[in-house]
């Protein structure tokens, strides 16, 4: 039965909030039940902001996750104040552009995407966000890649439908990345 709850976190202004609204309403697409929940620190950018998403085929009865089974970590405080939430064997996905020292935890599967260079190198650093999107994909197979392609054309409208192919791009780079440690 496929289950993921996951806390997405990082400073403001990484596309944390972006990164779990688009698994949740890809989640949608397949006609899973999902729920997202965005939490922010005291500031918007450059603040801590962190999200839970849970996709689950069974009814989801709270949004509230206490422990996830992935936790996608932007930054450093993110690492270490959710780490320790992760079961053993959970999954513990760095962007290592910004997270440059290892883990506490050794009992949990590391993969470390070096987000901020891979999302440079297609030419638009934003894009980092979606590098991570890709890898978690790739590592947990939570969601279909034709069900996220679905979700970004439906967030990215107007002036913002030409982003959507860096956005797939970056995606892309990201299952590359992440495959490579699996």
């Amino acid at each position: 039965m496929r289950h993921h709850a996951f806390i997405a976190a990082g400073f403001g202004g990484q596309g944390v909030m972006l990164f779990g609204k688009i698994l949740s309403l890809a989640a949608m697409y397949e006609n899973l039940y999902t729920t997202w929940l965005p939490s922010y620190g005291p500031e918007m950018r450059g603040g801590t902001a962190n999200c839970t998403v849970v996709i689950s085929e069974k009814y989801i009865a709270s949004p509230v996750v206490d422990k996830p089974s992935e936790v996608i970590a932007f930054n450093i405080p993110s690492m270490y104040k959710f780490e320790k939430f992760l079961p053993e064997g959970g999954l513990l996905l760095l962007n290592t552009s910004v997270i440059d020292r290892e883990p506490e935890r050794k009992d949990v599967k590391v993969i470390k995407i070096p987000a901020n260079e891979i999302a440079d190198e297609l030419g638009n650093i934003k894009v980092q966000n979606m590098v991570m999107l890709g890898a978690y994909l790739k590592a947990t197979d939570a969601v279909s890649f034709d069900s996220v392609k679905a979700a970004l054309e439906k967030s990215l409208k107007g002036k913002k439908a030409d982003l959507l192919e860096i956005n797939l791009k970056a995606i892309e780079a990201g299952m590359k990345a992440a495959e490579e440690q699996l």
